[in-house]
């Protein structure tokens, strides 16, 4: 079974342009469950993003330790799709697997972290230090 992360690397290596690769990562955004708007809370809002991003996380126990259900928003194309991108790689992983996972390695595999602004630059790594952060609680909280 192909993993979601793993279908966007595919995906991403038929495509040559990275104006096509742009365009995909916006597709990908659009494709993104709707966000709960009582989830648009400042708790939820991410700081050191330049757009307005929102990132919620629940705790799911599970036997083989805790699971973390993420969701998220943007009122920016570009950085929607990299949630999308983010909720491909960590959303649903066991909190210890998502600390372990190096998010900034897979996307510098496909490409993002060269054709990034660094605005958008700053702001993944505030989404990844978010993501890595109540992975972190949730770990904690377990054992």
């Amino acid at each position: 079974m192909t993993s979601a992360i793993d279908a966007i690397r595919s995906d991403f290596e038929l495509l040559d342009d990275w104006e096509d690769r742009y365009r995909y990562l916006i597709e990908l955004g659009k494709a993104l469950a709707p966000y709960d708007e009582a989830e648009r809370t400042e708790a939820n809002k991410v700081r050191g993003c330049a757009s307005q991003v929102w990132l919620s996380s629940r705790v799911d126990p599970q036997p083989d330790g805790p699971h973390l259900a993420l969701s998220g928003d943007s009122d920016a194309h570009i950085v929607k799709g990299l949630i999308a991108v983010l909720l491909a790689l960590y959303a649903g992983q066991r909190a210890d697997a998502i600390l372990s996972l190096d998010a900034h390695r897979v996307f510098a595999e496909l490409g993002l972290a060269e054709h990034l602004t660094p605005q958008r630059s700053n702001g993944f790594a505030a989404m990844v230090t978010r993501i890595r952060h109540d992975a972190e609680q949730a770990a904690a909280q377990s054992g």
